[in-house]
């Protein structure tokens, strides 16, 4: 299991309000790159979901940051949550894309035994699902720009432990009440995280702003039409 701490980096770019960019499973923090919201943004370079959330905490203390928002896709949005509602006054608003109530034990041991029977493949298939077959510029896009990169630098070591974290991870709608502000944003076509956990939600967390995109699939902030919404 990796024991090494999670880093941060701040980019400015003239805002006032930084965001908190926080990557899912078997991604890095260049899965935002098409992302241009109005914020400074605060990525992990790199991220061990152990000590994601006291590591987050002492770097804002350190640096001197009162608030933040926090962007969290996937398993990424397992991690802002615990985030936030530890930290509550720490957080101005908590996106959360992708996100499901919890996963299935059985299903993440299968992803184990297929990442260590071939990663590579196992990999090249999760990918390609994580994007709608009417989002396929994107897919695209993904596919020039990080696929080689994450096929060939994510280790199976890395992998699993994100696998392990995700079997105790579980969201409980209730604890959002703490945050002062929630959106949570889903493609309808999602097959990693599907559009019926969203639906689980929602009905247990109607004080939460939702936002659904018809035909994107996992990771539909790559797509323009998503930052179209964003604000909306």
């Amino acid at each position: 299991m990796p024991s090494y701490k999670s880093e941060f980096k701040l980019v400015k770019k003239g805002f006032k309000d930084i965001l908190v960019l926080v990557p899912g499973w078997a991604a890095d923090y260049r899965i935002f790159s098409r992302l241009e919201l109005n914020y400074d943004y605060l990525y992990p370079r790199h991220s061990y979901p152990a000590d994601f959330v006291n590591s987050l905490c002492a770097y804002l203390k350190n640096n001197s940051i009162q608030k933040v928002s926090l962007f969290g896709w996937s398993m990424g949005a397992f991690l802002a949550y615990d985030f936030s509602i530890l930290n509550p006054e720490l957080v101005d608003a908590l996106y959360l894309i992708g996100i499901r109530k919890r996963y299935d034990h059985s299903a993440l041991k299968e992803v184990a035994d297929n990442l260590r029977k071939n990663k590579r493949a196992f990999l090249y298939k999760f990918y390609q699902d994580c994007f709608s077959q009417s989002d396929q510029d994107s897919y695209l896009w993904f596919k020039r720009h990080l696929m080689h990169d994450y096929l060939n630098d994510i280790t199976e070591e890395t992998l699993i432990y994100g696998l392990d974290y995700l079997g105790t991870s579980q969201l409980d709608p209730q604890n959002l009440k703490s945050i002062k502000k929630v959106k949570i944003y889903h493609g309808r076509q999602d097959k990693i995280a599907p559009f019926s956990e969203l639906l689980k939600i929602k009905q247990d967390a109607p004080f939460a702003e939702f936002v659904v995109f018809p035909g994107l699939g996992h990771i539909p902030f790559i797509s323009p039409s998503f930052q179209e919404r964003f604000y909306g």
